[in-house]
């Protein structure tokens, strides 16, 4: 009797692909030679993926959907504040990434332009900042004062600095249980809730600007 051939999904494809990319030591020149390296159907890759471009970006954004997903299924998170959000969206992530470090070490090395890096992560700097601003928006809802309210837009571009000055960090970190890396985050995250409880406007454009610098550099 015949197996009845494995349905393909979009975890199937991003999986197989990972898989690749590490036990070739490079990545795949087309989308045929992925396909046929791992029997599936050319067809079937086009259901979820119009490129291999657009599939490297998607798995950064599953990261991202997987961490969500994680954080949503504690019962006690909306209860959390929007600093302990923030936190628990950091320490979820950055063990999501340690699951797979050996893949994003891998893929953010091979490319000494930081420029096509960032292209890579451009669906999950939406998703990030979305993630930041919708915080904001939700704390500031709660004030009954414009001028105790926090620029959503602002602090989401500072999340996301923050976001690749801690990835840049974690790459890195070579401490036992990546333990540096949970202090980074701990620390960064006080700092920005503390700048913009606390601090100025132009501070808090002059800490992004030491962020981009940190991270770049």
């Amino acid at each position: 009797m015949a197996t009845k051939a494995k349905k393909i999904t979009e975890d199937i494809i991003i999986t197989k692909y990972m898989e690749y990319v590490l036990e070739h030591e490079k990545t795949p020149k087309s989308i045929y030679k992925f396909c046929k390296a791992n029997d599936i159907k050319e067809e079937d890759f086009y259901l979820f993926f119009g490129s291999l471009e657009r599939l490297q970006k998607g798995i950064w954004e599953k990261f991202f959907t997987n961490t969500m997903n994680l954080m949503q299924k504690n019962k006690e998170y909306e209860g959390f504040s929007n600093k302990d959000k923030m936190l628990t969206f950091f320490y979820t992530f950055f063990e999501m990434l340690t699951l797979n470090r050996s893949y994003v070490l891998f893929v953010l090395g091979q490319e000494k332009n930081s420029l096509k890096n960032l292209e890579r992560l451009k669906g999950l700097r939406k998703h990030v900042k979305g993630f930041a601003k919708d915080l904001i928006e939700d704390g500031n809802a709660e004030k009954n004062f414009k001028i105790t309210k926090h620029n959503p837009q602002l602090f989401s571009e500072g999340a996301w600095l923050q976001f690749l000055f801690i990835l840049k960090f974690w790459m890195n970190d070579d401490s036992a249980r990546f333990e540096k890396t949970d202090m980074a985050i701990e620390k960064s995250v006080n700092t920005i809730f503390d700048l913009f409880d606390n601090t100025p406007l132009e501070n808090i454009v002059d800490f992004g600007k030491f962020l981009y610098k940190e991270t770049f550099a």
